[in-house]
């Protein structure tokens, strides 16, 4: 029951939501995460530690940038079933939709130049 309640309770906050809509279109950077969301630095990183800790996310070091993508789920039944299901929800949500429409303009090489 522990990891339905950790799942559940990671989706719970609609700026982790956002965080999975965009992170099915492509990986992100936390820099990324955190102009698209317009949120401070240690909020997108708390974010994903609740996401990772959830299995819903993992990341990867690349140099200097840590990347997040989906997790695939395999060591979460739960986290997979929301996983695989997110793909059909919250396409026709205005906040999702605007997101996602502005993330080809939300790089991090453009971000860091800042």
């Amino acid at each position: 029951m522990r990891q339905l309640i950790k799942t559940m309770k990671a989706l719970s906050d609609p700026s982790r939501v956002k965080i999975l809509k965009m992170l099915q279109r492509r990986m992100m950077c936390v820099c990324e995460i955190q102009e698209a969301l317009g949120i401070a630095q240690s909020t997108a990183s708390n974010h994903l530690r609740v996401l990772e800790d959830a299995g819903l996310t993992i990341f990867q070091k690349d140099g200097l940038w840590v990347n997040y993508t989906l997790a695939d789920g395999r060591d979460n039944p739960y986290a997979q079933a929301i996983l695989s299901n997110l793909s059909n929800w919250l396409e026709d949500d205005p906040d999702v939709s605007e997101l996602i429409r502005r993330l080809p303009e939300i790089r991090r090489e453009t971000i860091c130049r800042k």
